[in-house]
Order: C-alpha cells, then sequence, then structure tokens
C-alpha cells in the first residue's frame, strides 16, 4: 500500500488557504518533475502522482511560488519578500504518508511533517 504525499497550504498573513499557489515536486534522484499545479479552494496541491507508485523512497524536493502568489492582485500583502520557497525532504517508508503543512506570510514560512 502505498502512502503518499498530501500537501495543505495557508496565508497566515491573509488568514486563509493559499488558493492559486503554484506548487512543484521533484524527485531528487533524477530530477524528475512529478507533479505541477496550484492549490485548490480546500487549501490542498492535489495531484495523481502525489498517491501513486510514482512516490518511491529517496529525496524530494518541492517548491512554492509565494511571490508569485503575492503578485497576484487579490492578494492581501504585497510585495513578497519570499519567491521561490525549496523543501527537500526524504522518503524512507512508502508504506507511511507523508504530509506537508506550508504556512506562510510574504516575510517567512514553516513548514514540516505533520500528521495526516
Amino acid at each position: 500500500m502505498i502512502g503518499g504525499i498530501s500537501i495543505h497550504c495557508v496565508d497566515v498573513a491573509g488568514g486563509r488557504v493559499a488558493v492559486g499557489l503554484g506548487v512543484k515536486l521533484y524527485r531528487l534522484a533524477d530530477t524528475v518533475l512529478l507533479a505541477q499545479g496550484v492549490v485548490n479552494a480546500k487549501g490542498l496541491f492535489e495531484h495523481a502522482a502525489l498517491m501513486s507508485e510514482a512516490i518511491t523512497a529517496g529525496g524530494y524536493d518541492v517548491r512554492f511560488a509565494v511571490g508569485d502568489f503575492y503578485r497576484d492582485p487579490g492578494a492581501p500583502s504585497a510585495p513578497s519578500f519570499l519567491e521561490v520557497v525549496p523543501y527537500h525532504f526524504h522518503i524512507v517508508d512508502v508504506r507511511q504518508h507523508t504530509h506537508l503543512p506550508f504556512k506562510f506570510t510574504p516575510w517567512g514560512f514553516s513548514l514540516f511533517r505533520g500528521g495526516a
């Protein structure tokens, strides 16, 4: 059974889920782009690859386009000090679910492995 990856994004400066935030997920071993898209109305980055056999043991790089998010005309704060926030993580046991809560402002962020 594949545990998969879930990514939940919250703009804490605006007090809202980060609808429209651009996200990319790469596998580090071969620099393959596994998933690309935007955060949905539930604050989730949902992509078929995240819950598939594509998620194997090894290193990953997720990138969040924070600068573009705050440049959007509907953003509550601008300009952003941050541009693209990269986060490298490693999966050892693919049977375990990896949940990544990303909480950010234009000036800083918190990202960790959470419980899902």
